[in-house]
This record gives structure tokens, sequence and C-alpha cells, in this order.
């Protein structure tokens, strides 16, 4: 069986949840972001008792179809961005296709409706996030941050991430270490 799960989005998330189906006795098969496969068939109290559980850690079981794909979209665009898989030629399109087996117009159409914005502005924020990220471990120049992200140029980067959250990412940077307190200071 599998538990479709709802605001699952990092490594974290799935171990969370693991923990959860395991001390519930249950046998996962896979795991992965928005959704967990067991060996085993819930009633539903079973069911109620794990989806509380998850409701306590912010997540949520789905069962309509339109939900699940939804979280399959989004936690495909953050697989891709967190695992530094970029397009390489690619469109985001043919990629959402291919993995989810659905047209792309279908799937963009359920996204909008669902979300109130399209998949290509939700795959753009998620990029800036992880940009932020980026720009805060300070471990990568911008023109690195750029290439590891499949930016055509630092230039475009720094437009879309003004464009987004209002700040040059130099600015943003210089925020954020202002913010930061020495370790002595904690």
């Amino acid at each position: 069986m599998t538990l479709y799960i709802k605001n699952m989005v990092c490594d974290r998330c799935i171990m969370a949840v693991k923990d959860i189906v395991l001390k519930h006795g249950y046998t996962i098969k896979s795991i992965q972001l928005g959704e967990v496969k067991i060996t085993e068939t819930p009633n539903a109290d079973e069911l109620k008792t794990i989806e509380s559980a998850l409701v306590q850690l912010g997540f949520e079981l789905m069962d309509d179809k339109k939900s699940q794909t939804i979280e399959k979209i989004k936690s495909t665009i953050i697989e891709m961005i967190q695992s530094d898989m970029t397009l390489s030629g690619q469109n985001l399109s043919d990629v959402l296709s291919r993995k989810l087996h659905h047209n792309y117009n279908y799937l963009s159409n359920l996204f909008t409706e669902v979300e109130g914005t399209t998949i290509e502005k939700y795959y753009i924020a998620q990029k800036i996030e992880k940009v932020k990220e980026l720009l805060v471990y300070d471990e990568l120049s911008l023109s690195e941050i750029a290439a590891k992200l499949n930016y055509s140029s630092v230039a475009y980067l720094s437009n879309q991430f003004k464009k987004i959250t209002g700040l040059s990412p130099s600015h943003f940077k210089q925020i954020k270490e202002q913010k930061r307190k020495p370790l002595d200071k904690v």
C-alpha cells in the first residue's frame, strides 16, 4: 500500500515519517518525498492513528488524486533542486511529464488551479530558496552558485533573485551576516 503524505520537503521529513510508520509497526518497502510504500494495508482506525501522528509533525495524509499529483510535482521539483540535478538541456515540462506520466498541460492547469501559481513560478521560488541557502553557507561564489543551479549567467541569477526577494544577492548576504551572532554570544 502507498501512503501519500503532504508537506514532506527534505531528508529530515523522510526520517520523521519513517520513524512514525515504523513505530506503528509497519514495514517500509520504499520512502521518498511525499510517498511511503508499506507492505501491510492498515485498516481505517490504524490509518487515523498514523494520520494523527503525522499531523503532530506538520504532515498530512492525502487521499485524493489531485492533491497527490500536486505533491508529486512539488517533491519532484524540490528533489531536483536539492540534489543539484540540473535540467541540462531538458525542459522542466518534459521532466515532470515523464516522471509523473501525465501531459504537461494537465499538470500545469491542475497546479495553477490548486496552488494559485504556476509550476514555473514555484520552480523559480524553490531555486531562489536554494540560492539563499547557498549564500548563507558562504562556501560558493555567486558564479559557482549560478553554475550549480544551471543559470545562464550571474546577471540572470541576480536579476531573478532581486525580482523575487527585493534584494540583490550581495545585499541579502550582507543582511544575513549582520544578523548572525558569534558563537560566544549565542
